[in-house]
């Protein structure tokens, strides 16, 4: 691994598939990459880990598996050495307890985020039952309200309480994301009326960099119990900066260049009407 390398190709290269076909990551490969000196440093991290795992309401077993691997040693000889083969889950938990004063950490921590809400949404039978993009816009639309409603929640628990400073904390996770444009700077760069909602207008591929930017801002905040307006602005900001990273390292379009596109309202009151009209249902 070159330290300079981008995060999604150190993490992606380090990535195992096991004889049922599942990925997974070792322990003392993720060690390496996160740059510990010796595993067992690392081991209070694992520790850190599996504790958030239980309570996150998951088993433990499910995505921590004690094993033994063939390691190579200073002499070029191989022996058994214990690891743990840890699930996408467990590698995000991981980065999470993890150094943060490391850049390879927060870098993994982007990347395991992002990995895993991709995951989560593309195994969602409602989502992977959608056909057509109005479809997925809805879907995403609806799952970024609920949880706008959790980040404001979260942002109310760090100080962000009156309804200017929610939009300026707002503010800072949108120029985070969209290279330093605020809501007013989206708006324009997009050709919206003030009057129109930036969030209706976005297509499938913006709304999920932005449901990415909401999950993991909620979660800092309460991860790090970031308290006071100024912290949890800059939090928002580092969040939507992290994600703006990894879209350019996996190549995707800017989300201030993606166009934009007609209300998801129009598509809510049509899929409305087919829902009150049997006769219009496919």
């Amino acid at each position: 691994m070159t330290k300079n390398a981008p995060s999604d190709t150190v993490f992606e290269q380090s990535k195992r598939i096991d004889n049922l076909g599942n990925e997974y990551w070792s322990a003392r490969d993720l060690a390496k990459t996160l740059e510990y000196s010796e595993y067992r440093h690392f081991l209070p991290v694992i520790e850190r880990a599996k504790d958030a795992c239980v309570n996150s309401g998951y088993e433990v077993s499910d995505h921590f598996e004690d094993v033994l691997e063939m390691v190579t040693i200073g002499s070029g000889a191989k022996r058994e050495l214990e690891t743990v083969k840890l699930s996408r889950y467990a590698s995000y938990l991981i980065v999470q307890n993890a150094d943060p004063s490391k850049e390879i950490v927060a870098q993994g921590q982007t990347y395991f985020a992002v990995q895993t809400r991709i995951q989560e949404i593309s195994q969602m039978d409602e989502y992977t039952n959608l056909s057509t993009e109005d479809e997925r816009r809805l879907f995403l639309r609806n799952e970024l309200a609920k949880h706008n409603t959790q980040l404001a929640a979260a942002a109310k628990d760090s100080g962000v309480v009156k309804p200017i400073d929610y939009a300026i904390f707002q503010n800072h996770g949108y120029k985070g994301l969209y290279g330093g444009l605020d809501a007013k700077g989206i708006h324009h760069k997009k050709g919206l009326r003030k009057s129109q909602q930036i969030l209706d207008h976005m297509g499938s591929t913006e709304l999920a960099a932005n449901l990415f930017r909401a999950t993991q801002a909620e979660e800092k905040l309460r991860r790090e119990n970031i308290q006071g307006k100024q912290n949890a602005n800059k939090a928002h900001f580092e969040v939507g900066k992290k994600v703006r990273k990894t879209i350019e390292e996996l190549g995707g379009a800017m989300p201030e260049d993606l166009p934009a596109v007609d209300s998801v309202k129009i598509i809510e009151k049509q899929q409305n009407k087919k829902l009150d009209d049997p006769k219009k249902k496919d």
